[in-house]
């Protein structure tokens, strides 16, 4: 288990490195407006559900292959593809060209974007994916905004509430910001990529560009262009199973 409490930070203040556009192109979304007036991205997460209700009316203009659960305020675009046995809740947003695949749970106050791919046994709940993410397999993403083209490997988990009770809190250094949510998983900045197995803590914040690798169980801030990988090593000793071999 790797856990990382970002140091040497710099001279840069937290606002000035989660500003929202050093973390995420918010012209990879069409729902930009949501983070107006945001000090912190992690500020839009409250605003998803309140939205979505304001503005979603539903409407189909995707695939179907076979059948899939559309709930009532569920707006999903043109190109898209929803595979059989999907579930997508709502309120929710699908944007353009994005393939749901089979068994995929899409819960309440999600915002998918152009060119996703949302997988088998993959949840997603409160959250933006911007265009061009890629969450394909067994993933969950609660109250989490991953940024554009940000990739999930298989069975990454994007833990959202603490184990023990409490805001989560954001490290920066030895800053602790209190987001003054009770969930919140991580913002993952744009061209991420996190390897499989992978688990992003609550309050993680992935830099742009950065690699996390498969098995790592991050916390904190994770600069730009950076990667996060564990020291584990593997040993190899004898063992004695002649006996077992003998017919």
């Amino acid at each position: 288990m790797n856990s990382f409490f970002a140091n040497g930070v710099g001279n840069e203040s937290p606002e000035e490195v989660f500003f929202v556009s050093r973390l995420l192109d918010l012209e990879q979304t069409e729902h930009r407006g949501l983070f107006e007036q945001c000090k912190y991205p992690w500020e839009v997460l409250s605003k998803i559900g309140p939205y979505l209700r304001e503005t979603v009316m539903r409407e189909m203009k995707n695939v179907f292959v076979g059948e899939a659960y559309i709930g009532k305020d569920v707006y999903i675009g043109e190109g898209s593809v929803v595979e059989d046995g999907a579930m997508i809740l709502g309120p929710a947003y699908i944007g353009r060209n994005v393939v749901i695949r089979h068994g995929a749970y899409i819960r309440e106050n999600v915002i998918v974007g152009d060119e996703c791919v949302v997988g088998n046994s993959t949840e997603l709940k409160n959250c933006i994916l911007f265009n061009g993410v890629q969450v394909p397999h067994f993933n969950y993403v609660g109250d989490s905004i991953l940024g554009y083209r940000v990739h999930l490997g298989a069975g990454v988990i994007i833990s959202n509430l603490r184990s023990i009770q409490g805001n989560v809190k954001v490290k920066f250094g030895a800053i602790e910001i209190d987001t003054g949510l009770r969930k919140f998983g991580a913002v993952v900045g744009d061209k991420a990529e996190i390897g499989c197995n992978a688990v992003l803590n609550p309050g993680s914040i992935i830099g742009r560009g950065s690699v996390v690798y498969p098995c790592v169980s991050w916390r904190g801030y994770l600069p730009p262009y950076k990667i996060a990988k564990n020291r584990a090593s593997v040993e190899i000793v004898d063992i004695d199973r002649k006996n077992d071999c003998k017919e």
